[in-house]
């Protein structure tokens, strides 16, 4: 055996070891199985005796067969409450409804009977987000005993607490026009009986649905008077006495076969202006990402090929692509719609002559302002944009000070910004300081926002961070040729270790910072359906929404 050559063992052991991308999907994958039982099989179980069914199973009952579907949110609240919130007891999903692209808000009754923690309106109201800004119907199926009353200091007050969830009914409603059907089949009280009453379609399910501002128990005590739920809200009694329903089903799969009819006489969606096409398929299968993503986070790989496995084969067509590399830019397609992609390079690339190599992830002054241009294009042309994100923030020092970065930093934050059409996020690795906020971070209303398992998203890295906290520290004892204490090894360790957990996709996805965590298989169908959600209006696609002209 040659000297330095690794043991045959140890070579088939690296061979045979997942990489850090398969193993964060694993892990993924695990989580979210358990996550979608929700209180657990107990749980549905005591729901089918009752002769309903889960959020889930209706909402698998509403979608059209053999299509994709995402969920939004899945892991928020996972890590809170003991971990008894498992999604904040409200499944939210996009998905397709005779052919229509949808939101469905489904509240899971299996978890507190489907009562409000404070994530539970966050969920909500990021669900009616996507349906207002992109004019697509929302579906609620309501299920929910209403405020989980221990936490109603975070769900009742506020201008993001539950009112806002009546507010966004409201304006779609009389402004929007985004079509809203509510079904309740389960429990409905207080003042969650307004979302389906400010819905355009309430239907009920005879025997098990129930709508009131007070049950009969809160009845009994306000007023002494003594009713069942049934008699007092049931589906019969808003359907023949008070007229609040408008449609009364015999069970749960009735209703959901209503509620598809429904869906099906809605007018058409708006045509688009967008360039679609035959759809081609990807230049490579998405799982080669497996194998070409580095395991180490801070190496360089190839972001060529992270787009030939979401980007139709060949569609790329790169915009000054010899110019500013750190930074792709170009028109391209998925699932045949146009999009513009910006995609961070992380490679090493040359600089202008005479000027040192230009690092990966990183933004410069020219790739600011090439950026900006080919976004102010795409706004233009009224193509999405696509942002595959893996950046770890803005050049510093004193050559970028002096080529104006600031400017054109601000330049391109401001033509991501204000550009109108729809903008979709994928992170992949790095989504670290103003490089995040330019790269359509959340706080500028992406249309949708995804990660990778691989996904990391903060102000800077560990090592970063401990270079800032301790720097100066460091150096003076470097200065005076005395060592670190173990004290202060253990404290700059501490915080490494706070920074990978909070750099983590999960910690992200928990806290609502992403819709969704997405596995390598499941990328590009995601991309497509949001793309495809998104080309239902023209409307222009800034903040939560944007008001047609109202003639007063």
């Amino acid at each position: 055996m040659s000297k330095g050559a690794a043991p045959k063992t140890q070579r088939m052991s690296d061979q045979t070891s997942p990489s850090r991308l398969r193993q964060l999907t694993d892990e993924y994958l695990a989580l979210e199985a358990k996550l979608k039982l929700g209180g657990g099989p107990e749980k549905i179980e005591k729901l089918h005796k009752q002769g309903k069914l889960s959020a889930r199973e209706r909402i698998e009952l509403l979608l059209d067969q053999d299509t994709f579907s995402q969920e939004i949110g899945l892991l928020v609240a996972y890590d809170e409450y003991g971990g008894q919130a498992p999604a904040a007891a409200v499944v939210t999903v996009v998905g397709k409804v005779h052919g229509r692209e949808c939101v469905i808000v489904a509240n899971d009754a299996t978890i507190k009977a489907g009562a409000w923690y404070p994530e539970t309106i966050k969920k909500i109201l990021r669900a009616q987000e996507v349906a207002m800004r992109n004019r697509v119907p929302i579906i609620y199926l309501v299920d929910s005993a209403g405020v989980n009353l221990p936490y109603q200091g975070g769900v009742f007050p506020g201008q993001y607490g539950a009112a806002r969830i009546f507010y966004y009914n409201s304006i779609m409603r009389r402004y929007l026009k985004v079509p809203q059907i509510a079904a309740v089949m389960g429990m409905c009280v207080a003042g969650g009986a307004y979302l389906p009453a400010l819905s355009d379609v309430i239907l009920m399910v005879e025997g098990t649905s129930f709508m009131g501002l007070g049950g009969a128990n809160l009845v009994k005590g306000a007023t002494g008077q003594t009713i069942d739920n049934e008699t007092l809200g049931g589906a019969a009694t808003h359907n023949s006495i008070s007229g609040v329903a408008h449609f009364k089903t015999a069970d749960d799969r009735e209703c959901i076969a209503k509620i598809r009819d429904l869906v099906s006489e809605l007018p058409s969606r708006e045509q688009t202006r967008v360039s679609v096409a035959q759809a081609l398929a990807p230049r490579l299968e998405t799982n080669e990402l497996y194998k070409r993503l580095p395991d180490d986070h801070r190496a360089p790989y190839d972001m060529h090929t992270v787009l030939d496995t979401i980007l139709d084969a060949d569609s790329l067509d790169e915009f000054q692509a010899d110019y500013a590399r750190e930074i792709i830019c170009g028109t391209a397609r998925v699932g045949g719609i146009q999009v513009g992609v910006i995609a961070n390079s992380r490679g090493m690339s040359k600089g202008k002559p005479g000027t040192p190599p230009r690092f990966g992830g990183i933004v410069y002054t020219e790739s600011a302002e090439k950026t900006a241009y080919f976004i102010e294009n795409c706004d233009r042309h009224s193509t999405p944009l696509l942002f595959v994100q893996d950046v770890s923030g803005f050049m510093v020092g004193a050559d970028a000070e002096h080529s104006g970065i600031i400017r054109a930093g601000a330049r391109f934050v401001e033509a991501m910004a204000t550009a109108a059409v729809p903008k979709i996020v994928l992170t992949v690795n790095h989504a670290s300081g103003a490089g995040y906020y330019a790269m359509a971070g959340q706080g500028f209303d992406p249309d949708f926002i995804f990660t990778l398992p691989t996904g990391r998203m903060g102000v800077m890295e560990g090592d970063s961070a401990v270079q800032a906290m301790f720097g100066t520290q460091l150096e003076r004892l470097k200065s005076a040729g005395e060592p670190v204490s173990p004290e202060l090894d253990a404290e700059m360790q501490k915080v490494r270790e706070t920074y990978d957990r909070e750099l983590d996709a999960k910690h992200a996805a928990a806290r609502g910072l992403v819709d969704a965590i997405v596995t390598p298989e499941r990328t590009r169908d995601a991309l497509i359906l949001a793309l495809e959600t998104c080309l239902n209006t023209s409307a222009p696609h800034i903040g939560a929404f944007v008001l047609p002209r109202i003639e007063l």
